[in-house]
Parts: C-alpha cells; structure tokens; sequence
C-alpha cells in the first residue's frame, strides 16, 4: 500500500473534520426533535397544534440562514441584547446587533429600550 500524497491526507482530514461536525449538527437536531415530541405528548397536543413561540415555521424558511440563527437565538432567550445572542450564535456583537436591526426593519422583532440598553424580543403582534 502506498502513502498517500500530502494533499489528500491533508483533504481526507478536512473532510473528516466536517464530516465530524455535520454529525454533531444532527445530533443537536434529533435531540431538539426529541424533545418537541415530548412537549407534544406531554400536553397532549397534535402536530397541528404544536407552539411556535411566536414564530411561523414559513416565515423561518424565507429567512437567509444568517438571519435565521440569529431569530432562533433570540427565540431561546425570549428578550436579550445583541451581547446576548452573540453569546449563543457564537459572533461578534457588531454583528448580531447589525442582523437584528434587520429583523426589527422587517418587522419579525422589535426594540425594547430599558435605561441605557437596547433589548430585541420576538414581534408576536400581526
């Protein structure tokens, strides 16, 4: 058996890396759907009835994907600061105050001022 050449070892290693990671992404999601199927059954609801929480799952798929990390944070934290959704979606501040000042101009969140602090919270108002 031949060495590979350094190039695909160094390719096979970042797929498997990525590999690695799509993995864990959908251990999350089973995990999260698990979950969902308990709160269903629990409250004996149906599929239909299921909670959105405010957000329309329509209204989620016409998100860019950018955005929608940064709607389902908030979702998570119910009311919180751009610091605080940084913290979950794993950027720079900068970054998700700019995203949910986009989602305020859209209409899906909106600014709650406390003092000196800005607070963003899901737009449940038709």
């Amino acid at each position: 058996m031949e060495t590979q050449p350094a190039e695909l070892q160094t390719a096979l290693e970042r797929l498997e890396k990525e590999l690695s990671a799509i993995k864990v992404k959908l251990e999350e999601i089973l995990s999260l759907q698990r979950q969902l199927t308990e709160r269903i059954k629990t409250k004996g609801l149906t599929t239909t009835e299921v909670p959105t929480d405010g957000i329309d799952v329509g209204m989620l798929l016409n998100l860019p994907d950018h955005l929608r990390k940064t709607l389902l944070a908030l979702t998570k934290l119910v009311e919180a600061r751009a610091d605080e959704v940084a913290e979950i979606t794993q950027r720079a501040r900068a970054i998700e105050s700019g995203y949910l000042n986009q989602l305020v101009r859209l209409g899906y969140v909106k600014k709650i001022r406390k003092k000196h602090q800005i607070y963003f919270t899901i737009n449940n108002e038709e």
